[in-house]
């Protein structure tokens, strides 16, 4: 029988709504992705969380018995940091808004990140914290103000919780823009096609797959980079989502879950 999967040689996979439910794996992923490794595809797990470090997230993963080690786990603060050190000089300073995992892959890439704005700040980055307050924005905009170029990890403007939906990075900018109005972040998550090209460059496929449960990030993010799609119902967005959607957030299949992949294909079609 042929499979969809069987069509490429590489898949990318988003995480929650996809992978996992919070602390819970979607049913049939922890065999779906045992699977397509058994079949020789290549596999890699694609987050705009720029909160976690790879190590992090592969532990999660594992614990849910999905086989992962930080290699495979590619993430929004990766994708960013490479971009802003192929524009910025070596040593450049890095005013950052964001976690210690994004700092520290700034720091990788080899840029300085730093924790107060000063004279010699070259850029700043954001990215999600549940720790910024309203100064450390501030903060941004001034050094923004100051001809400090603008990054940022994404631009979710939710975020799925137990409780319902929460503010995201989307948010975030969004206050930023209101003191900075005209100018926009460098973005290097989906739907900005860095983070899949960051992805397609570790796994080294040349046939590339994204699965993922939203339509204004996965999927216009794997057609922004040139990929096919597989929009999963197992997470945010739905079949009445899909259908109020426009043509850059279609998908090139639809599924219930992962399981689709080791289903025969069901092509989208748009009516």
């Amino acid at each position: 029988m042929t499979v969809l999967a069987d069509e490429y040689d590489m898949v990318g996979f988003d995480l929650d709504g996809v992978v996992y439910r919070g602390p819970q794996a979607v049913p049939g992923a922890a065999e779906t992705i045992a699977e397509l490794r058994r079949r020789g595809i290549r596999v890699g797990f694609v987050t705009n969380n720029a909160q976690r470090s790879p190590a992090a997230v592969a532990d999660h993963l594992s614990k849910l018995g999905i086989v992962c080690t930080p290699a495979d786990v590619v993430t929004s603060s990766q994708a960013t940091a490479r971009i802003m050190g192929e524009a910025l000089p070596p040593g450049a300073e890095v005013f950052v808004l964001g976690t210690g995992a994004l700092a520290n892959e700034i720091a990788y890439v080899g840029l300085v990140p730093v924790s107060v704005r000063s004279p010699q700040t070259a850029a700043i980055c954001v990215g999600f914290d549940p720790g910024l307050r309203w100064g450390d924005l501030n903060e941004g905009c001034f050094a923004v103000e100051a001809g400090a170029a603008w990054y940022a990890t994404n631009d979710d403007l939710n975020r799925p919780v137990p409780e319902g939906l929460a503010i995201g990075m989307g948010a975030i900018l969004a206050a930023m823009t209101v003191a900075l109005p005209g100018r926009t972040p460098t973005m290097g998550g989906k739907p900005a096609r860095p983070l899949l090209d960051e992805t397609r460059r570790r796994l080294g496929g040349t046939r590339p797959l994204f699965v993922g449960d939203r339509l204004d990030t996965d999927i216009e993010g794997a057609n922004n980079a040139g990929w096919d799609s597989l929009f999963v119902l197992s997470g945010s967005h739905t079949l009445a989502d899909l259908a109020a959607a426009p043509a850059r957030q279609h998908p090139t299949y639809v599924g219930d879950d992962l399981r689709a992949l080791i289903a025969p294909p069901h092509p989208y079609q748009a009516d």
